[in-house]
């Protein structure tokens, strides 16, 4: 795959346990991946991986400025302390249209405290840190935050947790449409970004309850009464 596919998902970062999780997840969902880093050989060796996973996954790696080029939809997968210098590296690559998924949690690890807290952020969410860098007419979307990167990599196992997405409305029924190609995952309508903050926080909660729970694998979260 060298070329733009409209099915494509673009994973920045996917050589890191979570956006891994979600480059496998896709692929075996029979859904062309497109791994993003800033070192090609990293995302190369990353799109082997799958390929050995899940034999016959549509899936290649690229450094994150080709990447971005090759698919509507980017996901950024990386540590909060990276997401503005990912998103200023693609900057000139991203066009009017395109999709761009916030997965960052401004986590107090960044400044070297406890990973169940976060830091506060001017634009008041990582999400919204992310649409303030990207250009006019690319539409950012909060989700994912709360998928358990262990849970996502055992592939025989169904991922138990509900994804709040927010952010614009069209671009955030597209997300929502790939949160059941990983079996388990429900996407949960969140809005608009400025709720990004609240699901951030919750991403620290359930950090310090994997804690104090001694759950390595890491807890989902489910919400009732929603209709069917």
């Amino acid at each position: 795959m060298t070329e733009h596919n409209s099915d494509a998902i673009a994973i920045l970062g996917g050589t890191g346990d979570q956006g891994l999780g979600l480059a496998l997840r896709f692929a075996k969902a029979g859904r062309p991946v497109v791994i993003g880093s800033r070192k090609e050989e990293r995302a190369l060796a990353a799109a082997e991986e799958v390929r050995q996973a899940v034999p016959g996954a549509e899936v290649s790696g690229h450094d994150n400025e080709e990447a971005t080029r090759l698919a509507p939809i980017v996901i950024i997968s990386v540590p909060f302390e990276h997401t503005a210098g990912t998103v200023k590296a693609i900057r000139e690559t991203l066009v009017e249209g395109q999709i761009l998924v916030s997965m960052a949690v401004p986590l107090a690890t960044a400044v070297g405290d406890s990973p169940a807290k976060v830091v506060a952020i001017w634009q008041g969410s990582a999400a919204e840190l992310v649409d303030s860098l990207a250009p006019a007419g690319v539409h950012v979307v909060s989700a994912f935050q709360n998928v358990s990167a262990h849970r996502l990599r055992q592939m025989d196992s169904p991922v138990e947790c509900d994804v709040v997405v927010s952010g614009p409305k069209a671009a955030r029924e597209r997300v929502m449409e790939l949160c059941p190609l990983v079996d388990g995952l429900r996407a949960v309508n969140g809005g608009p970004l400025a709720n990004a903050r609240i699901v951030e926080s919750m991403t620290a909660l359930l950090i310090g309850m994997n804690i104090r729970y001694k759950q390595p694998d890491g807890m989902g979260i489910r919400f009732t009464g929603l209709p069917e």
